[in-house]
């Protein structure tokens, strides 16, 4: 477990891309009721069934979504940076989820509890509009994620899995063991450090342990498969919006 990290310097809520996006009167309205929590290496935002008490808006921190079988064994069905909100379940119509969330790379985020976020929800205006396409794009990235795991290589899985949390950060550097990315893909950690291995070979990353570096990124791009792409182009193409933009 890592140690709590630092709050950056001017951290605020609108580093999370969707609380950017709402009209200004919205998010002032919003604001007063959101709380900064550190979201730590490791920690659990939610478990499989539990009750919804909060939503979760990732500034720095990346949460993973899980979903756990019987025997314990997982698969990541998506990730959420951000860009993104944890607790779609809460304004979809359920009060829990079937996923375990758990924070992979630790930082910061907001949270607002789960009776003011269906207040604002029901309102019916741009934070409904707002959530709604937040949703479709990550129900994007779930099937594609289903379709990757089922299709493609464990190389190729990574490649997306690294591009797609290095789109979350704002450095090409990711503290993660090859383990727990093994666990996240549900493909056995011998997989993980030889696709680790070809792309160090291939000068695209340094690797040492728990640390990965991405030396050439238009090399990962390259080497992915066209999973990544799509996702990509449906977030920009549902959620590049300014506030201006998100009508009032």
């Amino acid at each position: 477990m890592a140690n709590k990290p630092s709050v950056p310097q001017q951290h605020n809520p609108r580093q999370n891309h969707l609380l950017a996006a709402l009209p200004e009167a919205i998010y002032e309205r919003v604001s007063l009721n959101l709380e900064q929590v550190a979201m730590p290496l490791g920690n659990v935002i939610y478990e499989s069934g539990g009750q919804l008490q909060h939503v979760y808006f990732p500034t720095t921190a990346i949460v993973s979504l899980n979903y756990v079988m019987e025997n314990g064994a997982s698969a990541e069905i998506a990730g959420v940076g951000n860009e993104g909100i944890v607790g779609i379940p809460l304004f979809m119509g359920g009060n829990t989820t079937p996923n375990l969330a758990t924070v992979y790379t630790g930082g910061y985020g907001y949270r607002l509890k789960a009776r003011l976020m269906m207040d604002e929800f029901n309102l019916a205006g741009p934070m409904m509009r707002l959530l709604l396409r937040y949703t479709q794009a990550l129900m994007t990235q779930m099937s594609q994620t289903a379709v990757c795991n089922r299709h493609h290589s464990v190389e190729q899985q990574l490649c997306r899995w690294l591009l797609l949390t290095l789109d979350r950060l704002t450095t090409n550097e990711l503290t993660i063991t090859q383990e727990l990315i093994a666990n996240m893909l549900g493909v056995r950690r011998e997989g993980i450090t030889e696709a680790a291995g070809n792309l160090q070979k291939a000068g695209l990353i340094s690797y040492r342990r728990g640390h990965i570096t991405v030396l050439d990124r238009s090399g990962l791009e390259f080497r992915s498969c066209e999973c990544y792409d799509v996702v990509k182009k449906e977030f920009h193409r549902l959620l590049n919006n300014t506030p201006q933009k998100i009508e009032n």
